[in-house]
């Protein structure tokens, strides 16, 4: 029997970093861009607030670049403050670096697995699917997704219950497939 799951955003990641103004280390990204032109050169920034005291910081997105360097419809979407880029350029790793950020996914997706029902007696293989490159323990989905205990699920990896190409002990962002034999 075979399953497919998908791990699926259900809002955008919160921002990690430190707020200047109160003890708060989160940010909710506004969905607003600002841009600022100076003479053939460009500016454009993401805005995001923090959630607890309210205070707007910018995260860059790019600097003092030539505008004929920017492709029209990337400034179209800038100048529209279009949603879908702020889940694009939130999920890029050069912004996480520039602007010194790491993304705190904690209740921003849920898991689909379209079937709820236990396991039988038979051998199961389920494809995981990521709609977004949120990174979650598969360990985590695999309890979520049958309604195992996390301690369940480790023995049933110790025992050699559970098994996949790829290490279910750490973080995944990726699709991965693993078999559960019962």
């Amino acid at each position: 029997m075979s399953r497919n799951w998908v791990v699926v955003p259900t809002r955008l990641p919160l921002v990690i970093r430190r707020c200047h103004g109160c003890a708060s280390q989160r940010f909710r990204a506004s969905g607003k861009f600002r841009v600022n032109a100076n003479h053939k050169l460009i500016d454009a920034w993401l805005l995001a607030l923090c959630t607890g005291c309210g205070e707007t910081i910018k995260l860059t997105l790019f600097e003092r670049v030539a505008v004929r360097s920017v492709r029209p419809e990337l400034l179209d979407r800038l100048h529209d403050n279009d949603l879908g880029l702020t889940a694009e350029l939130l999920q890029d790793p050069l912004v996480w670096r520039r602007n010194r950020i790491a993304l705190d996914w904690d209740g921003a997706w849920r898991l689909d697995t379209g079937e709820p029902d236990q396991p039988a007696g038979e051998a199961i293989e389920v494809s995981v699917h990521f709609a977004a490159p949120v990174p979650v323990r598969p360990v985590r989905l695999i309890a979520d997704g049958f309604g195992f205990s996390r301690a369940e699920v480790a023995g049933l990896l110790a025992e050699g219950s559970l098994v996949s190409a790829v290490r279910l002990t750490g973080r995944l962002s990726g699709d991965f497939t693993f078999t559960l034999k019962r």
